[in-house]
């Protein structure tokens, strides 16, 4: 996608401590409120953090990455300056977290074309088949912890 921590020389996007992995996902997203919260439990060092997108800091990632904050449809997985985009994303986290977590790893028996679509599908209409939630206003203090906004 670019050169790990590209994201540190563009002036649009806000400083932040990029020292521990970051997961930019959709905050009005109920799936996406159900993503933050796996994270929460599944990433055992409690490093990751999540940025929603509606964030200053979310949306100029996004831009910066070529993607389009103002119709969140990819969900953005950054680790040691790389960055992770959709249903690779997804399964960079699962190799990551470890343990259950490694069974998304089953997906990779699909092609990646049909991953993605398979993804972009989910995502353009994942207020329709999930509806709608808060990520910010999640009561848990740790994933409270975890966001920067």
């Amino acid at each position: 996608m670019s050169e790990p921590y590209s994201f540190r020389a563009d002036p649009a996007v806000p400083e932040f401590d990029d020292s521990a992995p970051l997961a930019v996902m959709d905050g009005e997203c109920a799936i996406c409120s159900w993503g933050a919260r796996m994270i929460h439990r599944l990433d055992r060092s409690g490093t990751v953090r999540i940025c929603p997108i509606q964030s200053p800091l979310g949306a100029a990632l996004l831009r910066h990455y070529g993607l389009v904050p103002e119709d969140p449809a990819s969900w953005l997985f950054i680790d040691r300056g790389v960055a992770h985009v959709d249903f690779e994303a997804v399964l960079h986290a699962g190799r990551r977290f470890g343990g259950a977590a490694r069974l998304v790893g089953i997906l990779r028996i699909f092609p990646k074309p049909l991953r993605d679509w398979l993804y972009k599908r989910l995502a353009r209409n994942r207020y329709a088949l999930f509806g709608r939630a808060d990520l910010c206003g999640l009561p848990d203090p740790g994933l409270q912890k975890r966001l920067l906004r």
